[in-house]
Parts: C-alpha cells; sequence; structure tokens
C-alpha cells in the first residue's frame, strides 16, 4: 500500500486492501465491443449447453422409468400363459353342449317376473294384514311377531330381487 500497487481503505477498524486499477491499462473501444461479443458467444454456449444437458436428463429418466429387457421378457411370458389360460377357457366354453337357448331364457325370465310378482302381491296382503291387528294390540311389532312366531324377510336378510 505504501508503494502504491494496492490502494487501502478504512471503514471503522477494519481495513479493505485492493488491487489500485488506476495502474492498469486502460482498454480502447474496441477491445471492450470484442470481450462483449465474446460474452454475448460464450453465453449463447452456455445456454446451449444447458439445454442439451436438460434434454439428455429427461431422456435419461425416461430410460430409467422404463422396464429392462429381462422384465419386458418376463412380462411377455406372463402375458402369454394369460392368453394361453383364456384361449383354454374360451374352448370349454365354445364346447360345451348345456347352452341356453334364447327362448328358455326368455322363459326364465318371464317366470321370475311372475314369482317376484306374487311374492310383491302376497307380501302386501299379509303387512296390511298384521297393520290392521297391530291396531288394537297393546305391545310393539316386535314382540307381537315374537309371540305368534311370524319371521320375516328383513330377518333373515332376504331382499327383492331387482326388476331385469
Amino acid at each position: 500500500a505504501q508503494q502504491g500497487r494496492v490502494r487501502e481503505k478504512v471503514y471503522g477498524k477494519q481495513k479493505i486492501y485492493f488491487a489500485d486499477q488506476e495502474q492498469l491499462p486502460a482498454a480502447s473501444d474496441a477491445e471492450l465491443r470484442g470481450l462483449d461479443g465474446e460474452i454475448a458467444a460464450r453465453s449463447g454456449q452456455l445456454q446451449a449447453l444447458q439445454q442439451s444437458c436438460r434434454h439428455m436428463e429427461a431422456e435419461l429418466k425416461d430410460l430409467n422409468s422404463s422396464m429392462t429387457t429381462p422384465e419386458i421378457a418376463r412380462e411377455i411370458e406372463a402375458l402369454k400363459k394369460d392368453c394361453a389360460s383364456y384361449t383354454e377357457k374360451l374352448e370349454r366354453i365354445k364346447s360345451a353342449t348345456n347352452h341356453v337357448t334364447p327362448e328358455e331364457k326368455e322363459k326364465v325370465c318371464r317366470e321370475q317376473q311372475l314369482y317376484r310378482r306374487e311374492w310383491r302381491r302376497r307380501k302386501r296382503m299379509a303387512t296390511e294384514l298384521l297393520d290392521a291387528i297391530l291396531e288394537g294390540y297393546p305391545k310393539s311389532k316386535k314382540q307381537f311377531f315374537e309371540e305368534v312366531g311370524i319371521e320375516t324377510d328383513e330377518d333373515h336378510g332376504v331382499e327383492l330381487p331387482a326388476t331385469v
């Protein structure tokens, strides 16, 4: 600092030393423009490299998340086994001789509707009759059912089948 090559600044109790820039040669405008051009070119290269790096990282991520060749081979074998079992099951179904004809199916559906309708009608009649009896009965419905020995569909978890 005494020789003039380094400058000294005092901030309270602290001293900071830095190079004296007045001793450095001043750059001309042409040199500054050249340096600016070089900075711009290097910035472009940096952006291109960063873009390339992001692209490669994305590709690496895709490759890491995809299946390996042995995994694919195992998957193919499993799918072939599934396909073979389904084909065998299909052949058994096709070769079965106990197919239901559409006429038989229609007949069964009509019978089910008839029985369901009759079930509803009889259940409604029984409910109306029991309600009429319970109007004059001093105890609860549950107690009456226990005394008489009536079991309802609900007691056994039975529901009326849905309409087809």
